[in-house]
């Protein structure tokens, strides 16, 4: 079994660039930062649970990452870049830690690298849960509509919220709950001490609105990239920033 992807041929010789998106998105997340780099061949992945990779579940991020392996094998992709934004971002730093073949870097936004305490991590197992339940059960546009009132969203207007909750509304509440509870920040590993001792290239982006987030990457020993007019979901707040930023990395 693999992931669904959508797959975009670039010039030979370079780099693969694999785009993984967050929670609740699907492989288009990452389409309008992507056809920026038009001589790299792009790999827009659609992580368990989501779009086109809706019906395969997952018991934990072991087999995420067994998954995702077996998907840049069966594109023959050698040598690549892998991009994650929030759940994808945390993904791939996972895959990262643990090793996965013909990684040539990773470029993560607003990924956390993992809660520091069982305490903590019992507490966002329970939160994510609640949040679960509420997916399986209620309607998901008024789900994501709370949801979007998180602190971490403090950033998105009325109109954003509401746009976003509409879009995220066409996806299935049941195989949404079942990712959520398979890769919860509550059973991810604090990856910091793998992080820091890596061998590859490691870059991160955050929005100059996302507090949080900004915070975390100055825990990491990474270079960071601060998207100007952007909060948690930079590459859609200001995808021109992102393009800016990932060319600066990339050196294209």
């Amino acid at each position: 079994m693999t992931l669904h992807a959508h797959a975009v041929k670039g010039q030979p010789g370079s780099p693969w660039l694999v785009f993984l998106h967050g929670f609740s998105g699907d492989y288009r997340e990452w389409q309008t930062v992507g056809e920026q780099f038009q001589t790299c061949s792009r790999l827009y992945v659609d992580l368990p649970g989501h779009g086109g990779s809706a019906t395969i579940r997952v018991e934990g991020f072991s087999e995420v990452i067994a998954l995702l392996r077996r998907t840049l094998l069966s594109y023959n992709i050698l040598n690549h870049w892998l991009v994650g934004y929030s759940l994808g971002g945390r993904v791939a730093m996972m895959a990262a830690s643990e090793g996965i073949p013909g990684l040539c870097g990773l470029v993560v936004e607003g990924g956390h690298p993992g809660l520091q305490s069982e305490a903590e991590r019992d507490a966002r197992r329970r939160s994510d849960g609640h949040w679960a339940t509420r997916f399986r059960h209620e309607p998901l546009r008024d789900v994501f509509n709370d949801w979007y009132l998180q602190p971490v969203f403090a950033s998105l207007n009325a109109q954003q919220r509401a746009t976003l909750a509409a879009l995220r509304s066409q996806n299935n509440g049941e195989t949404l709950a079942a990712m959520l509870e398979a890769t919860s920040l509550g059973v991810q590993p604090d990856l910091r001490d793998a992080l820091n001792a890596r061998t590859f290239a490691f870059y991160y982006l955050c929005g100059e609105r996302d507090s949080k987030f900004r915070a975390l990457a100055s825990e990491l020993s990474v270079p960071v990239h601060v998207i100007r007019n952007a909060g948690h979901n930079a590459h859609r707040e200001n995808p021109a920033g992102v393009v800016e930023s990932l060319a600066q990395i990339l050196r294209l």
